[in-house]
């Protein structure tokens, strides 16, 4: 991605802020707040169907609301003022030869991606109110109903492209991680790759993307199925809002990246806490747990191109002694129950079920049929996508398929630690950093890579830089320099605040 020039910006009232499509932040929350069955929005008040990896406020529980979020001591995430609470279900491995289930561990924790993308001829984006949920994805979804790879944007105006369905669908990534390759694009698989291609392709590890509605009724602060109230435009990131659904609320958008590598060369296979060994039921959760008047007044500021947390001066920056030490208080009925591994089933005991057929898991506003069933693996032939390179976005827009040039932050950095180990690392940067060739003023990482080196994390951040070549003639051509000829940024950090 091609950012324009910031000096512009800065020169807009500030008001205006939605003329930046591309403005936006990342919010890292690199450390869990917890792991178990809780899940407000769908099993209030009870334990939850499947486990969860949970991300920010402190608060969260069987019955969080915004305002229990808010009353949190703390969040996992880094900036204070975000008591948000995010979460999604668990990846787990499950050996062949033994049959039992392990937690794959998490890298770096998860990003919330909160992308400022006004409705057509408007500069507004308007803060989600207080009290504000939804998810998005289906947990019992078990094919893609569509053409893969997905058609040409260009087509997504006519039927049945133009329906929710498509968007909702459309809206799951499944980011194969290879870090001496061009990334992929977001968004471009719809579903979890097998064993066989994740061992032979994704060294790195999986990253998965969400995309959550960001079209609002305006009116209902959360529905029955938690989906109604919000739609998501028509090219999912960005686009038009359908009829119905007029205000524009933050768009937002998951990456958790699993370590699947530390499981290479063992037989099994991957499966999500809800019983889904194909990702077509992966979702994500979502409650507000900002002051709607702070989050309304970082939309209207917080615009800088960098999409750095550290470069809006209205966040209070956490440092990892903080963040990393936020836990939620784990309900007693659920204090002893096992989700981290050695487990002969998944934990609540739900069944894996592949599908192609729809599953009939616990869903907000309709009733669960699967607890106590027996864990049963079934399997499903499941499409071939290969790996294809993404394309650098050349337009001020973040758009799926298109590899996201996030700049780097200088705090987000972590480990994978081998299986079946139960630690999620996560630590703030320690160390100086190493300065970059001074090519230009501001450098556009598109990709991130991890090693371990004995007890010291490196974070490599890849910089695609275009070279000038003149020729003796005096022509000029521009050229791309390849992986060899890219700068590196090395960060290193000491491991600390294993959890």
């Amino acid at each position: 991605m091609r950012f324009t020039d910031s000096v512009a910006l800065r020169a807009l009232p500030v008001i205006t802020f939605g003329l930046t499509v591309d403005a936006f932040w990342r919010m890292p929350c690199l450390a869990r707040s917890g792991l178990a069955r809780i899940d407000p929005l769908v099993s209030y008040g009870s334990v939850a169907e499947h486990a969860h990896a949970i991300h920010g406020s402190s608060g969260f529980s069987e019955t969080a609301d915004t305002a229990a979020l808010l009353a949190g001591q703390c969040t996992s995430c880094q900036v204070a003022q975000d008591k948000s609470a995010y979460w999604t279900p668990a990846l787990y491995f499950q050996n062949t030869a033994t049959g039992k289930f392990s937690l794959v561990n998490q890298v770096g924790g998860m990003l919330a991606y909160y992308l400022l993308y006004p409705n057509s001829g408007s500069q507004n984006v308007t803060a989600f109110p207080e009290g504000f949920s939804m998810i998005s994805g289906d947990t019992n979804q078990r094919n893609f109903s569509y053409p893969v790879p997905d058609i040409p944007k260009s087509n997504w105006n006519v039927a049945p492209y133009n329906t929710q369905s498509f968007l909702r669908q459309a809206a799951l990534g499944f980011n194969c991680l290879d870090y001496s390759k061009t990334p992929e694009g977001s968004l471009y698989r719809h579903y979890l790759p097998d064993k066989s291609y994740l061992d032979a392709n994704c060294k790195d590890g999986i990253r998965f993307e969400l995309m959550f509605p960001s079209c609002w009724n305006g009116k209902d602060k959360t529905s029955k199925d938690r989906k109604s109230h919000v739609a998501f435009p028509s090219q999912v990131m960005t686009g038009d809002c359908p009829d119905g659904f007029p205000v524009r609320l933050p768009s937002l958008f998951y990456e958790i990246i699993w370590d699947t590598a530390a499981f290479a060369g063992t037989a099994g296979q991957f499966v999500l806490a809800n019983g889904d060994p194909t990702g077509y039921g992966f979702h994500g959760d979502f409650i507000t747990g900002w002051s709607e008047a702070f989050l309304q007044k970082a939309a209207n500021q917080c615009t800088n191109l960098s999409g750095k947390i550290e470069d809006c001066s209205l966040f209070t920056i956490q440092d990892s002694a903080t963040y990393s030490n936020c836990n939620i208080s784990t309900p007693s009925v659920l204090a002893k129950e096992n989700v981290v591994g050695g487990m002969t089933s998944l934990p609540g005991n739900v069944p894996i079920v592949a599908g192609p057929g729809y599953a009939s898991g616990a869903a907000a506003g309709g009733p669960s049929t699967n607890l106590g069933a027996t864990s049963a693996a079934t399997s499903q032939a499941m499409p071939t996508l290969s790996y294809s390179a993404g394309t650098s976005a050349s337009s001020a827009q973040y758009v799926p398929g298109a590899i996201f040039a996030a700049k780097s932050d200088g705090t987000f950095s972590s480990t994978p630690v081998a299986a079946p180990s139960t630690t999620l690392v996560s630590m703030a940067a320690a160390a100086a950093v190493t300065s970059a060739p001074s090519l230009s003023d501001a450098k556009s990482f598109y990709s991130t890579q991890y090693a371990t080196e004995g007890n010291t994390v490196k974070e490599v951040l890849w910089v695609e830089e275009l070279v000038t070549v003149t020729q003796q003639e005096t022509s000029t051509v521009t050229v791309t320099a390849d992986a060899n000829q890219r700068k590196r940024h090395i960060h290193q950090h000491r491991r600390r605040g294993l959890r």
